[in-house]
């Protein structure tokens, strides 16, 4: 991913460089361990994080992940005119911008927070497609049902990227791209909207399986989010997540589901072609969703506006995890910001088994989380409550 590689250089001139028409919005030092100074930037209208990781020999400056946007090219630009206002002496990059590429369809590139209270998808139909890897079954469903909407999710940014290329080069109109985990972007749809959805060849996960996509909660969560007759539809390679799965279907109390060993498909990817060739074994499971359920639970707003920085709160905020049940939130590392009274906290929070990574941008005026709000979710939420309480208390 972008970054490049220049001299050491005096860092305290980033300060300099904060003002009206800088990408640059403030630096912040860590206070609480030796790690590298981040760096906030707004450009092309995106609030995210640069990275400056120091050695004795070479500085690099490459992009923040859990900040990041999906737009290679943009991150690209950012820390090249990052680089070039700071007058850094670069000697390794790989900033160069393919213009001649696809461009990717960002339009039809959704961010988690679209999603919020939204009622009309603009389709008679909605389908979801978890972990699409190289997209060839997403962008065939799509090319095959024009009158429903796709929307495809990958955590891994490359091929959420490449997919959003095909949909421009092939003229696609009826898919979005969101680049998040599945587990927690159920749980922002409303209930009984979805015709059908895909989990096909999802990572095995056999020595961590509770980072399994399929789960008690997704499960759930997939029921609600279905039509009634809607059908989660598994397909896998792994006889063990095969088998996790009809244990999972089966704890269920009400239960209808069909299984498959080795049936013909329309479309399959690179890998099933290559695992028939192998005589490899492919499982197919449909779970059907037999009663509508009840509108999704509404979930508050995450608001901060009761705490704000006071001078020595960093050094009062809990080192160890906090866990309550089923979710938690943790500190992980604390960052002060440079000429402003205020902090920046990475930290993790909400369930145990899919939590999510965010920032905490604490000043004197004002706080929240930075760039945008975890996932409106029950545990989210939950956890979120949680922590407004201890840092009140710890004020």
């Amino acid at each position: 991913m972008p970054h490049l590689k220049a001299d050491p250089f005096d860092t305290s001139v980033i300060s300099q460089h904060i003002y009206e028409g800088s990408p640059i919005r403030f630096r912040a030092l860590p206070i609480d361990h030796d790690e590298s100074e981040l760096i906030g930037v707004h450009y092309g209208g995106e609030d995210f994080l640069l990275l400056l990781k120091k050695t004795p020999d070479a500085y690099m400056l490459k992009y923040e992940k859990i900040s990041r946007p999906l737009d290679t090219n943009l991150l690209k630009r950012a820390i090249d005119d990052v680089a070039k206002r700071l007058e850094l002496q670069v000697h390794a990059s790989n900033l160069t911008q393919h213009e001649k590429r696809p461009k990717i369809a960002s339009a039809y590139e959704k961010p988690i927070a679209f999603f919020e209270d939204l009622k009309d998808f603009g389709f008679p139909k909605v389908a979801v497609e978890v972990g699409f890897g190289s997209g060839r079954h997403l962008l065939y469903q799509a090319k095959r049902h024009p009158d429903t909407l796709f929307i495809g999710l990958e955590i891994h940014t490359p091929s959420a990227q490449q997919v959003l290329k095909q949909i421009a080069l092939q003229g696609i109109e009826n898919i979005w791209v969101v680049n998040y985990d599945a587990r927690l972007f159920l749980e922002m749809l409303p209930s009984n909207l979805l015709e059908r959805i895909y989990v096909h060849f999802p990572v095995p996960w056999d020595k961590k399986p509770h980072r399994r996509v399929i789960g008690k909660a997704f499960v759930n969560e997939a029921l609600r989010t279905l039509k009634k007759e809607g059908v989660l539809e598994l397909r896998t390679d792994s006889e063990n997540y095969f088998r996790y799965a009809l244990e999972t279907f089966s704890a269920l109390n009400r239960t209808r589901f069909t299984v498959r060993k080795n049936a013909d498909i329309e479309v399959v990817s690179k890998y099933e072609a290559r695992w028939r060739r192998m005589e490899k074994n492919i499982y197919d499971i449909h779970l059907f969703c037999e009663e509508e359920s009840e509108a999704k639970e509404k979930i508050g707003e995450f608001n901060f506006d009761i705490v704000k920085y006071e001078k020595g709160i960093e050094a009062r905020l809990p080192k160890a995890a906090q866990r309550f049940d089923d979710l938690f939130f943790h500190i992980e590392r604390i960052y002060r910001i440079e000429n402003e009274e205020a902090v920046l906290v990475r930290l993790s929070l909400g369930s145990c088994d899919r939590p999510e990574h965010k920032y905490l941008y604490l000043g004197k005026r004002d706080a929240g989380f930075f760039p945008n709000d975890p996932v409106k979710s029950r545990s989210n939420y939950e956890a979120y409550q949680r922590l407004l309480a201890m840092l009140n208390e710890r004020r």
